[in-house]
């Protein structure tokens, strides 16, 4: 299983979008890391061209609510509904219940046990197989 994980915005800090990437990929996920400062043009697009199941993003600057709109809009364009799009960050609990009224399949806020994310994106693929 493929999967993007990606920083859109103008968030530098990724440490945490890091330490994903190696979990997913030592659980057996191929992981494409699209590095910093990305738009959500750019993941899109990558996510297409890499046939991937999967987008996470890792938002910590405040902009979650914009960011995540619009690589939904931009998968629907595209007629990429089913890439599962999931994320975490610094989002507050009441935008992690909007965003997922939008269509993000899971957030996983700070503290999340990393085997939960793995456990989780394994099983929302398999649904959408």
């Amino acid at each position: 299983m493929r999967v993007v994980i990606a920083k859109p915005g103008l968030d530098g800090h990724d440490r945490g979008a890091k330490i994903i990437a190696r979990v997913l990929r030592d659980s057996g996920f191929e992981v494409i890391y699209t590095g910093l400062h990305q738009t959500p043009e750019q993941i899109v697009a990558t996510a297409i061209q890499e046939d991937v199941q999967a987008i996470g993003l890792s938002i910590l600057s405040g902009a979650h609510m914009t960011l995540f709109a619009r690589v939904i809009e931009l998968l629907a364009a595209q007629g990429a509904k089913n890439i599962v799009l999931f994320g975490g960050g610094i989002i507050p609990e009441a935008d992690c219940k909007k965003l997922l009224e939008m269509g993000v399949g899971q957030i996983f806020t700070p503290g999340a046990p990393t085997q939960e994310i793995v456990d989780w994106l394994n099983s929302a693929l398999k649904v959408n197989a």
